[in-house]
């Protein structure tokens, strides 16, 4: 099933052509990466996909639904992460749902309602911090909090809405090194809960969209790596998809194999980021049809 689906989209500010003819499918339980040169347009992309800002053309479809403004099925989490300072990371967390299911009037007349559903979304905090890695920091105020963690708390706020599709831009890009690796590892985990369901006959919940501008990043995070760039034959009509493959899975059980990040790495920059190279924005745009491949080499064995 389709998660996601970006179609024809293209976006102009004035005479500047910023995106072309923008396609995109992403199925439920893939995480994605998406990169690309500076001024490509990710941000541009990645406001329409959120619904804040609409594509002069093109469609974009979230579980199936129109996207014509923000919508509970998509969620988003920034670089620069926003918490309630007054709030602990629990309450941080259950913020959204009461904001979502109550009214200012239902906490007040149906008070006995609300101290039930209040019950609910605090255990539900507590489950998504421990899943995230903050089981023992779920009392602490955000200035008490390293970066690392304000920001475990800021993907478990968006958790807890259970988008179709979560949107994540360059959400570790302020961080140090090790911190990153272990937030990278989260991403990991919730890419093998995704894996779980399917095993189980259960809809994936996890479907992720990462921008990042670390190549490594892109490639050990997600399962499939999509190039964005206005460096392709047409590019004077603005950015499209000029790359679309599959990446490496890892486990994070095993030590991290920077060699087979390697050959894929230096295909992204090739293809992606060198304004030298002008290649058919078609050529190296192949998941699907590698994806096709694979399934009917499989069916040939059985």
């Amino acid at each position: 099933m389709k998660a996601l689906s970006v179609q024809h989209v293209s976006h102009a500010f004035g005479d500047h052509r910023v995106l072309h003819d923008v396609n995109l499918d992403v199925a439920a339980g893939q995480v994605v990466a998406l990169v690309g040169p500076s001024g490509c347009g990710k941000s541009t992309l990645l406001r329409a996909i959120l619904g804040t800002h609409p594509p002069n053309q093109g469609t974009i479809l979230a579980d199936g639904q129109p996207v014509r403004g923000p919508t509970r099925n998509v969620g988003i989490v920034y670089q620069h992460y926003s918490l309630y300072d007054f709030l602990t990371a629990q309450k941080n967390v259950a913020f959204g749902p009461m904001l979502d299911e109550t009214s200012i009037l239902y906490r007040t007349f149906c008070l006995l309602k609300w101290r039930a559903k209040r019950r609910r979304h605090l255990e539900e905090a507590v489950c998504l911090l421990e899943k995230v890695g903050l089981g023992e920091a779920i009392d602490q105020y955000p200035s008490q909090m390293s970066g690392g963690m304000r920001q475990r708390v800021a993907i478990a706020q968006a958790l807890i809405m259970k988008p179709k599709v979560l949107l994540l831009d360059e959400p570790f890009g302020a961080l140090d090194e090790a911190t990153r690796e272990e937030l990278q590892r989260m991403l990991l985990d919730l890419y093998q809960e995704n894996v779980q369901a399917k095993r189980e006959g259960r809809q994936p919940p996890h479907t992720i969209v990462l921008v990042t501008h670390e190549l490594n990043e892109a490639i050990y995070v997600a399962d499939r790596v999509i190039g964005l760039s206005q460096f392709h034959s047409g590019g004077e009509q603005g950015a499209t998809i000029v790359y679309d493959k599959a990446a490496p899975v890892f486990d994070t059980s095993q030590p991290k194999d920077l060699a087979a990040l390697v050959q894929q790495r230096e295909e992204l920059r090739r293809i992606v980021f060198d304004p030298d190279r002008l290649q058919d924005r078609d050529e190296y745009v192949t998941f699907w049809k590698d994806e096709a491949g694979k399934m009917s080499e499989e069916g040939n064995h059985q």
